[in-house]
């Protein structure tokens, strides 16, 4: 592993921390992965926007020193949890991205270790794909879905059985 890669830890997300989500600005083209603002979030009950959903499925992530660098989403499914991820833009594309997921990972694993884990990424984000392989991910399925920004092309990547996951 680099050693320039923090250790990740889990916490509550709180309310506060979603705010800082909605904040958070990409660059094209993950620019489309922006939350609205959190007035919004918040009025229309989206996602972490909505207390329950945030304290069921969110965590915060934490590196070694405390500081806020990105979350998690812990989405329930039939035998399946499905991740989600976003990492505070300053962080992205420093080669953290591998160890990232595998923290993830092995945090839904504790939360449900009987269940599959998977993802979704964007057949387009290369970046991230290479990342996810990195930690232990295989391409499982394509298909097109909508999305909050229009219709896109998927991979569902799941958790090899040798890193634990139940196929």
């Amino acid at each position: 592993m680099n050693e320039n890669v923090p250790r990740f830890r889990f916490a509550a997300m709180s309310e506060r921390d979603g705010e800082e989500i909605c904040s958070w600005r990409y660059p094209p083209p993950y620019d489309v992965y922006q939350w609205p603002a959190w007035p919004r979030m918040l009025a229309e009950e989206i996602e972490f926007g909505d207390p329950d959903i945030r304290e069921r499925q969110y965590a915060s992530v934490l590196d070694e020193n405390g500081d806020f660098v990105g979350y998690a989403q812990f989405f329930p499914m039939a035998g399946v949890i499905r991740l989600g991820l976003g990492l505070r833009p300053d962080c992205c594309g420093r080669g953290w991205g591998a160890a990232f997921l595998e923290a993830a990972a092995r945090e839904a694993a504790r939360r449900a270790p009987d269940a599959e884990i998977d993802l979704e990424v964007e057949v387009w984000n290369k970046r991230a794909i290479r990342a996810y392989q990195k930690a232990g991910f295989e391409i499982d399925d394509r298909y097109d879905r909508k999305a909050v920004h229009g219709i896109v092309s998927l991979y569902c990547m799941v958790r090899k059985s040798s890193q634990g996951a139940v196929r």
